[in-house]
C-alpha cells in the first residue's frame, strides 16, 4: 500500500470516533491556472473522499491569466496556494509573507520551445531573437536563466527581444517568436498537435540547462502557520492531497476523467487530459510532499543571479518548513 494512502487512512482511523460530532473544517484552495490534470492531485482526493476522512471540506478554487495566488491569499481569498516558488519569493520580498509547506512537484516541467527552422541549437543562438514569455510572476526563472547567460532582455543584436506570450503557443505558430515558453505536460503538446513534428522543433529544458526552479509547491502564510487550529487544517490537507496525487499516479485515465468531471467552462479534452496526467505523474513521481532544501536553494541562488536587477535581493529566512508534512506523516 502507498504510504499516503496508509497515511490518510490512518489519520481516518483517528477521527472516526469524532467526525460526526464535529462539522467538517472548512478549508480553500487557490489554484495557479485553470481546472486541468497539473492539480489532479486535489481533484482526486476531493472526488474520492480523501478530504472528507480528514474532516476538511475543501474548496478549489481555479486559477486564470488574471489571478495571481499570493493576491488571492493575501487578500484572504485563500488558506493555501498552489505557485512557482520564483513567484513565491517574489512576492515574500514585496510583503507577502509566504512559507512553502509541502511540494508535490519534485521536477520542473518547464521549456523553451523553438522552431528549428530558426537556426537555433544552443542557447548561444538566442541572440537577436524574439523569445515569447509569460508574465504574470511566470517571468522570473526565464530572466536569470538570461541573466545566467549574459544575454539582455531588451533587444538588439546582443539581446533577445522579450515577447510578452498568452497563454498559449500561437506565436510559434504563427512565426511572431523563434520560441516560446513551455511545459512539458501542455503547451508543447499544443505545439505538436498544431501540426509539428518533434524534428521540427529544439527544446531546451529548464532542468538541463541547470536553471531549472521549484513548480507547484502548496504555500501558505506565516500567520495561518502561527495558528494551531490552522496548522492542523493544513497538514491533514497535504495529508490527503498526497493521496489523491498517489492515487492519480496509479489510475492516470480515472484521475483525468475526474478532472475533466470539474472543468466547468468545458475547454479540455479527454485526449488532451489522459496525455498530461501521464507527463505530470513524472514530475510527482517520488514525492512524498517533502521540500528538497537543496533544490529550494538552488532556486534561491537562480533568482538572486539577476545581474543589477535580480528577482529577489537576499536571501530569504522562513520561507520554508518542513512542520506541516511531518505532522502529516505523522498521522499514520
Amino acid at each position: 500500500m502507498n504510504k499516503w494512502i496508509s497515511l490518510a487512512a490512518g489519520a481516518a482511523m483517528a477521527l472516526a470516533s469524532t467526525s460526526l460530532a464535529w462539522a467538517a473544517d472548512n478549508l480553500t484552495l487557490q489554484l495557479k491556472w485553470v481546472t486541468q490534470a497539473q492539480f489532479a492531485g486535489y481533484y482526486v482526493a476531493k472526488d474520492k473522499g480523501f478530504y472528507d476522512e480528514v474532516n476538511l471540506n475543501v474548496e478549489i478554487k481555479p486559477g486564470g491569466p488574471d489571478i495571481a495566488p499570493p493576491q488571492v491569499i493575501a487578500g484572504g481569498g485563500a488558506d493555501v496556494i498552489v505557485e512557482w516558488m520564483p513567484a513565491a519569493l517574489a512576492a515574500r520580498e514585496k510583503g507577502v509573507p509566504l512559507v512553502n509547506i509541502a511540494q508535490p512537484f519534485k521536477r520542473s516541467g518547464m521549456m523553451l520551445t523553438c522552431r528549428k527552422e530558426t537556426g537555433i541549437t544552443s542557447p548561444a543562438d538566442f541572440k537577436g531573437k524574439t523569445l515569447g514569455v509569460w508574465f504574470f510572476g511566470n517571468e522570473f526563472p526565464f530572466l536569470s536563466w538570461m541573466s545566467k547567460l549574459g544575454i539582455p532582455t531588451e533587444g538588439g543584436a546582443d539581446g533577445v527581444t522579450v515577447l510578452k506570450q498568452g497563454f498559449n503557443v500561437d506565436p510559434l505558430i504563427q512565426k511572431q517568436a523563434d520560441c516560446v515558453s513551455t511545459m512539458t505536460y501542455n503547451e508543447y503538446w499544443q505545439v505538436i498537435d498544431a501540426g509539428f513534428s518533434p524534428d521540427d522543433l529544439v527544446v531546451f529544458n529548464y532542468t538541463d540547462q541547470g536553471v531549472a526552479t521549484l513548480e507547484d509547491g502548496l504555500y501558505t502564510t506565516e500567520e495561518k502557520l502561527n495558528d494551531p487550529e490552522m496548522a492542523d487544517k493544513l497538514a491533514r490537507f497535504v495529508a490527503a492531497s498526497m493521496k489523491g496525487w498517489a492515487y492519480a499516479r496509479e489510475n492516470p485515465d480515472e484521475a483525468a476523467g475526474i478532472v475533466l468531471e470539474n472543468d466547468a467552462s468545458g475547454a479540455q479534452t479527454e485526449e488532451h487530459q489522459k496525455r498530461m496526467m501521464r507527463e505530470v505523474n513524472k514530475l510527482t513521481e517520488g514525492s512524498d510532499g517533502t521540500l528538497d532544501v537543496a533544490a529550494a536553494e538552488v532556486t534561491v541562488e537562480s533568482l538572486l543571479s539577476g545581474g543589477d536587477d535580480p528577482v529577489i535581493t537576499k536571501k530569504p529566512e522562513g520561507a520554508w518548513t518542513d512542520a506541516i508534512t511531518k505532522k502529516a506523516m505523522s498521522m499514520q
